[in-house]
């Protein structure tokens, strides 16, 4: 048998009505989520069970209601069943779920540390002035020169996340974005997407929301990690709190390694990955990244069920 990992979901996994079975079934997921609203002082719980979902997209809110549903759904797990990672891995966002899941943050702090990361985010840059968009059918290096011959040509654009092979997202200027996405098609890329985000998210146009963060986060408690958690930034496995906080802070305008952090941990004998949290993407990223690997997702009762069922 070999190891297992719990990996989580960021941003724009959000759906209405997430959580809300996890929130019925378990007493330990009702109770995130009721930290939750006493910790922010407003009701976030009613946000992610109704809506509306114009409210739910804002950035500053969708990063707590993700961590809060994921977190939930994981109480809800453990109290069904007895089941240990060897690591733990979270996108983007999702980091902040799995430190949590990992011992190295409390819950408390954590969903503190994510609803001031979206407002930083959102501060960072004014709307409309920074872009996203997916490339497919490109590899990392190519992409890379693109964006680094438009960049210094003087519109800021790097590779945001690279998720899978063949599908790596790009962020920074509006005209940047335009432009590498553009050239890509031109050089070979099937498609360049734009996303619908409020931001540059992983840019260097995020500098200025790293440092605020860094301020935010020391007055929150980082502590060492019981189980290594897959840093984004370096794909690496971390369990020192020092690590995890430069880690952080560094996330924030930094790519997300998501297809380095899958074959790390598959070089270590992870073949299983449970999703845990809203919504089945990553569970497709790691398909594409290691097509030997079990992957489960669980975020309602059918899901939860359905795992339970196939799980030997």
């Amino acid at each position: 048998m070999g190891k297992i990992a719990f990996i989580f979901p960021g941003q724009g996994s959000q759906y209405v009505g997430m959580g809300k079975e996890a929130q019925e079934k378990s007493t330990a997921a009702a109770e995130i989520f009721a930290v939750a609203d006493k910790t922010l002082g407003f009701p976030l719980s009613h946000m992610c069970f109704e809506g509306p979902e114009e409210e739910l997209r804002l950035t500053v809110n969708t990063q707590p209601a993700i961590l809060t549903t994921s977190i939930a759904v994981l109480k809800w797990l453990k109290e069904s069943m007895d089941i240990q990672p060897s690591y733990v891995a979270g996108h983007s966002l999702g980091e902040y779920s799995a430190l949590v899941a990992a011992g190295a943050m409390s819950f408390e702090d954590a969903v503190q540390a994510v609803r001031s990361r979206g407002q930083y985010m959102e501060e960072a840059v004014p709307a409309g002035v920074g872009a996203m968009s997916a490339v497919l059918g490109m590899d990392r290096e190519k992409l890379h020169a693109i964006c680094k011959e438009i960049t210094e040509a003087g519109d800021p654009v790097q590779l945001a996340n690279l998720n899978c092979p063949g599908q790596i997202v790009i962020s920074g200027s509006a005209e940047g974005v335009l432009r590498a996405g553009a050239e890509a098609k031109t050089q070979g890329a099937k498609r360049a997407i734009p996303l619908n985000v409020s931001g540059p998210f992983h840019s260097s146009l995020l500098a200025p929301a790293s440092e605020k963060l860094k301020q935010r986060l020391s007055d929150l408690t980082v502590s060492d990690a019981q189980i290594p958690v897959v840093a984004n930034v370096s794909a690496q496995g971390l369990t020192n709190a020092d690590d995890i906080f430069s880690s952080l802070v560094e996330q924030v305008s930094s790519p997300v390694l998501w297809e380095d952090s899958i074959q790390y941990m598959a070089s270590l004998g992870v073949d299983t990955y449970i999703e845990i949290g809203p919504g089945t993407v990553l569970a497709g990223l790691v398909k594409k990244i290691d097509k030997t690997a079990r992957v489960f997702s669980i975020q309602d009762e059918a899901s939860l069920n359905k795992f339970k069922s196939e799980w030997v």
